[in-house]
C-alpha cells in the first residue's frame, strides 16, 4: 500500500484489489475510483483480541476498512501528517495518532508497564496516554498525525535520546523506553521549567517527535 504526502496535512493512498487499509473514521477527504469504506468492528489485523486490548486501554479510536481500486485522500482535524515506512519491525504509537495504515500490518497493544516498570505506568499518566500503546508490525506504511510537523531522531546504542513526553509521537526499532526525572534544586524551589519528566529511549531505532507540546 503506497502513501504519498500531498502536502503537510494530507496524504494520498493508492488502493488496489485484494489489498486493504485502515483509517480513522471521518478521515476520508476525497477519492477517485471504485472504493468502499466499511466500519471496522474487529480492530484491524489483530482481530478480536486486539480490539479487546484497545478497549481495556481506552484506545477505542474507531476505524474503517478501505478496499477497492482507486486513490483516496486522507486528513483529519487540520493536523500535520507524517508517513512512516516499516520494513519488518514494530512501530509503537498512540491510537489517536493513527490517520491510516497498511492493512497487511499486524495490529496489537502493549502494556506500558512492561517497559520501564512502574515508571512506564507513570509515563502513561503523565502523558495522558493511558497504560497501553498500539503496536503495528510488519512491512507497510503508516500515516501518523501531529501538531506542528514531525521530525525523526535516530537512537543509537552509544547515546540515549530524551524526549518531552508531550511531544512524543511514536518510535520503532529495538528500543527500550522509560520515564526519568530531571528534578533539581530549581524545581524544588519553584524556579524550574516545569519539564520535570523526560521520556528516555535507548537502544537502536528512531523516535518521532512533534514540534509542539500540544496533545491531539
Amino acid at each position: 500500500m503506497a502513501f504519498r504526502e500531498v502536502n503537510s496535512k494530507t496524504v494520498e493512498a493508492t488502493v488496489v484489489p485484494g489489498q486493504r487499509l485502515f483509517s480513522q473514521r471521518g478521515a476520508m477527504l476525497a477519492y477517485k475510483g471504485e472504493v468502499s469504506f466499511t466500519p471496522n468492528v474487529q480492530g484491524g489485523q489483530g482481530g478480536v483480541m486486539s480490539m479487546i486490548g484497545r478497549r481495556l486501554a481506552n484506545e477505542a479510536t474507531p476505524l474503517m476498512t478501505v478496499e477497492g481500486s482507486g486513490t483516496v485522500l486522507f486528513g483529519h482535524g487540520g493536523h500535520h501528517v507524517h508517513v512512516i515506512s516499516l520494513t519488518g519491525d514494530t512501530l509503537y504509537v498512540e491510537a489517536d495518532r493513527l490517520l491510516a495504515f497498511d492493512g497487511a500490518l499486524q495490529q496489537g497493544t502493549m502494556f506500558l508497564g512492561s517497559q520501564g516498570g512502574v515508571m512506564g505506568m507513570v509515563r502513561g499518566q503523565v502523558t495522558g496516554q493511558g497504560l497501553f500503546t498500539t503496536t503495528l508490525k510488519g512491512h507497510g506504511a503508516v500515516a501518523v498525525m501531529a501538531h506542528g510537523g514531525v521530525f525523526e531522531v535516530p537512537i543509537t546504542p552509544q547515546r540515549a535520546v530524551h524526549v518531552d513526553p508531550q511531544a512524543y509521537v511514536a518510535h520503532h526499532g529495538d528500543v527500550r523506553n522509560k520515564l526519568s526525572t530531571a528534578l533539581g534544586w530549581r524545581d524544588m524551589v519553584g524556579r524550574g521549567s516545569g519539564e520535570a519528566f523526560q521520556l528516555e529511549l535507548s537502544g537502536s531505532g528512531s523516535v518521532y517527535v512533534q514540534a509542539s507540546e500540544e496533545k491531539l
